[in-house]
């Protein structure tokens, strides 16, 4: 039997339809910390919008699941003459998938739609074609000037997302903009309320992370975990799945959709953590994948292994295709299977334990 249910789903799909840029997560924490309400003890929010529901608050040992709520975007950063809009990035969006792309602009008067407009093809070159750049695309709001944009509420500063909702491709893909880690916040919010079904009683207190401006540089981790102060951290994000065109797997790795969860070997990861976890995968049928990081996982992950003196860390990743695009596209069974390996590998956890290399 699957562990998503219909409410699980409609909850993922509402999630992810809400646009959450990073800086602006609010409205995404409203929906999660509603669904999360009956599955834990209590909240704990911070000034930058981290929201954590906390399981056993009196507990001295702290053990953290966590992932992260921002979405990709673009800020409005100039405005033409001539009513045209040139942007930079808020996060790591692609250029080049901006061309003929509809766009939700962010306004104090409300959503102002607008689309990433493009030369035709009648009027380019072959051969002299000058492929899309941050320099060179632009939105179009339909207004004739400068005037007339910024009587609509646009102005510089003004952030963007893309509306791209959920869809299910081929009855168990999960397609939307936002998986990116949204999907972390799902699955980290599906393993406490399996807690709470299975009527578990944790012998430490659980904190149940979702951290904001992970895609600016892990920001909302960095400030949570001096907040928590936790003695292990379970992390959850995404990974790419390098199988599709154009992707190297000599220098990516190989990791597919539908294989499993990926687990990462990096410096940041505590090595007992990470064999606890495996060994968890293995006893339980877990199907998983391996993954190197060279120098850093560029996760949460990293935020919290390096806070208050080192924290026991590991990352459980979700395979994912076309990432930062508004098709990125996951599999119904890795999801359910990142929820059953952190739901299991909590239950391994004792009191006090240290994970320390020389125990």
């Amino acid at each position: 039997m699957s562990i998503l249910d219909k409410k699980a789903i409609t909850f993922l799909e509402n999630y992810l339809n809400n646009a959450a840029p990073t800086g602006y997560e609010s409205g995404g924490q409203k929906i999660w910390m509603e669904y999360l309400k009956p599955y834990v003890d209590e909240f704990i929010t911070d000034i930058y919008g981290t929201a954590v529901g906390v399981i056993n608050p009196k507990a001295k040992y702290k053990v953290v699941i966590e992932g992260h709520s921002d979405e990709i975007s673009w800020y409005v950063n100039y405005i033409s003459d001539n009513g045209l809009i040139y942007v930079i990035r808020n996060g790591g969006s692609d250029h080049q998938i901006a061309p003929s792309k509809w766009v939700n602009i962010h306004t104090k008067k409300g959503i102002v739609k607008g689309v990433f407009g493009w030369p035709a093809i009648h009027t380019r070159k072959a051969g002299k074609e000058n492929p899309p750049q941050l320099d060179n695309i632009f939105i179009d709001i339909g207004a004739k000037d400068k005037k007339e944009v910024e009587k609509l509420g646009v102005h510089v500063g003004c952030v963007i997302t893309y509306p791209d909702e959920f869809h299910v491709l081929n009855k168990d893909k999960f397609v939307c903009r936002a998986i990116d880690n949204r999907a972390g916040g799902f699955m980290i919010a599906q393993v406490a309320r399996l807690l709470s079904e299975n009527k578990v009683t944790l012998p430490f207190g659980l904190y149940i992370t979702n951290s904001v401006q992970e895609e600016v540089g892990l920001r909302g981790a960095e400030m949570i975990t001096q907040t928590i102060k936790p003695d292990v951290a379970l992390v959850t994000d995404v990974c790419h799945d390098t199988t599709t065109p154009m992707i190297n797997k000599k220098t990516e790795g190989h990791t597919e959709i539908g294989k499993g969860p990926v687990i990462s070997y990096a410096p940041a990861v505590q090595n007992n953590l990470r064999e606890r976890i495996i060994e968890t995968a293995e006893k339980k049928k877990i199907p998983f994948q391996r993954l190197a990081s060279s120098r850093f996982t560029g996760t949460d992950t990293d935020a919290f292994a390096y806070s208050n003196g080192g924290v026991a860390s590991a990352l459980i990743s979700l395979p994912l295709r076309y990432m930062h695009t508004t098709v990125e596209t996951v599999h119904r069974k890795d999801v359910e299977n990142v929820i059953q390996l952190m739901y299991e590998t909590l239950l391994t956890i004792k009191d006090g334990e240290s994970f320390s290399y020389f125990d």
